[in-house]
């Protein structure tokens, strides 16, 4: 029967398996689509307290160098005398005298009444309005986790569901595989019939001068990358100087 298993390193990629503790590629795209969607909240937030703390510097300034203080002192005297005796100067000295006023006045004040009062954020309020904003960010890198049971949910109210899924997931992959094997191949020829690179004929002269540099001048795989190890298999085609880790091999 045509297996599946070992995985391909390129067919490990696009699948999440529960056991793993760190987070996988499918896992990282969508984490990162939850992320991308705080960032306007992230903004609304800078931007109210950005504005918040411009209006109390604008504030601040007024009531620091607005503050003015009036000191008005007047001083005002009126005596009216009516000389004489006869009865006219007795009756204006009686009606016209009792004009005569006499005061002093002293009057300071100010506009402090009038200034702003400005009272600014403390970092615990600081901390206070962007702690939800965390809360969330967090809950975005660790939702991963609890999504991998909705699987094993579905497979325990529904197993007969569930098996229609894993044969559909089989063929999948077997349609998959056979795909990914011809276009690697494909991708092989080309790199094949392409002059190598300066620092590929570089290395590989290295090696066959030093040999003892092998292991510092260690060649990847050609198809995923991996780097040299004594289970890597070279192509037998003695003009061809790839490698390929075991799995690809």
């Amino acid at each position: 029967k045509q297996t599946l298993l070992p995985l391909l390193k390129e067919e490990t990629s696009s699948f999440i398996f529960p056991c793993k503790l760190t987070l996988q590629r499918p896992e990282l795209q969508h984490m990162v689509m939850e992320l991308l969607r705080c960032i306007p909240l992230l903004l609304l937030l800078l931007f109210v307290c950005g504005l918040d703390h411009f209006i109390f510097t604008v504030l601040s300034i007024i009531q620091h160098h607005s503050f003015i203080e009036y000191s008005y002192q007047t001083s005002h005297h009126l005596s009216v005398n009516v000389m004489g005796t006869s009865l006219m100067a007795e009756l204006l000295r009686s009606t016209i005298g009792a004009l005569n006023t006499s005061f002093d006045s002293d009057v300071e004040t100010s506009n402090l009444a009038c200034l702003p009062q400005p009272t600014g954020m403390t970092r615990q309020q600081y901390l206070n309005t962007f702690l939800p904003l965390g809360a969330l960010a967090l809950l975005c890198l660790a939702q991963v986790y609890p999504f991998r049971l909705r699987r094993a949910i579905a497979a325990f109210y529904f197993p007969k569901r569930e098996k229609t899924r894993v044969l559909f997931l089989y063929n999948k992959l077997l349609r998959q595989r056979k795909n990914f094997l011809y276009l690697q191949r494909g991708r092989v020829a080309r790199q094949a019939r392409q002059p190598p690179g300066l620092g590929t004929v570089l290395r590989q002269w290295c090696r066959r001068r030093w040999p003892r540099l092998r292991r510092y001048l260690r060649q990847s795989c050609t198809l995923c990358g991996t780097a040299e190890t004594p289970r890597h298999q070279p192509c037998p085609n003695p003009d061809c100087r790839a490698s390929y880790c075991e799995s690809c091999w």
